[in-house]
């Protein structure tokens, strides 16, 4: 007797996300890139500057004068100012929307919320 198993070796993402093409970039979700689509608008119409996807952003805690402080500059520049710290984790940001008014907006694109992700985005935001 034969038993048949069909072998994907694609990996699928956990969440059921599909993963998505547009403008020659690669998105982990449909939704992801509908929202750079419309980012993609928004410039066309001068509504913003530009935007950048998938930022890497450290978490780190630093220790000014022995006080510790939650922060996102790079370990790399902490350790050339001679500043201790401790890397909490990174944060991929979905997207970095450059206003025309020089501010800088973080935008993430979540089908649903999970813990992790919360947690990391208190973080984030504690430390901005």
């Amino acid at each position: 007797m034969a038993y048949y198993v069909k072998w994907n070796n694609a990996k699928k993402n956990k969440f059921g996300a599909k993963k998505t093409e547009y403008g020659g970039d690669k998105y982990d979700s449909k939704l992801e890139a509908k929202y750079a689509w419309e980012l993609d608008m928004r410039i066309k119409d001068k509504d913003i500057k530009k935007y950048e996807r998938q930022v890497k952003t450290p978490i780190n805690v630093a220790y000014y004068s022995g006080k510790p402080t939650l922060t996102i500059v790079d370990g790399l520049i902490l350790k050339k100012e001679g500043v201790q710290f401790n890397h909490i984790c990174n944060y991929y940001i979905d997207f970095l929307v450059y206003q025309n008014d020089g501010t800088i907006e973080f935008f993430e694109v979540k089908g649903f919320e999970t813990p992790v992700w919360r947690m990391k985005w208190k973080l984030l935001e504690a430390a901005l």
